[in-house]
């Protein structure tokens, strides 16, 4: 029993290690290829392409980047949306303090009929905002109701010291 128990011991040890291993590895190549702090270009640069993966997976977020094919936006639709953005007393102080509109990534909602027909429909927007290289803000957008519904800001500190 005891050669079981350590074999059990042994095996989970290794287990373990090898899941360590992995999400430093990962966490390292993430890193590496994944930190556009050097750069000034936003991460959200293909403007107007979003794809069904990200943002929460494949239950109609939308997001830029890979993915299994991208989706077009109107002009029209961005205007209304950011009009709509506009019109919020806080994201006009969000643009008064010096942030810019960088993208508009649609929501878009698919229902199953009764009689298995699809209708797709973009009901929310997120409206992607940039200030500097530190700060970014998201206002998202119900488009059905004309408003803004929730605000989240990050800002981000870097200290090099290289």
């Amino acid at each position: 029993m005891n050669i079981d128990r350590r074999k059990a011991l042994v095996l989970l040890t290794v287990v373990a290690a090898a899941a360590i291993m992995s999400g430093i590895i990962l966490a390292a190549y993430s890193a590496d290829n994944g930190d556009k702090s050097n750069t000034n270009v936003p991460e959200w640069v293909n403007e107007g392409t979003m794809m069904p993966e990200a943002c929460g997976g494949p239950h109609g977020r939308m997001r830029g980047g890979g993915g299994f094919g991208f989706i077009e936006v109107s002009d029209e639709f961005k205007e209304n949306v950011i009009n709509i953005a506009k019109a919020d007393s806080d994201v006009q102080a969000l643009l008064t303090d010096g942030y810019n509109i960088t993208q508009v990534r649609p929501i878009i909602k698919t229902v199953v009929e009764a009689d298995g027909t699809l209708v797709t429909k973009a009901t929310s927007a997120i409206v992607m905002l940039q200030k500097d290289t530190t700060s970014r803000a998201t206002a998202w957008v119900d488009i059905e109701e004309a408003k803004v519904t929730q605000i989240v800001i990050l800002t981000r500190t870097v200290i090099d010291k290289s």
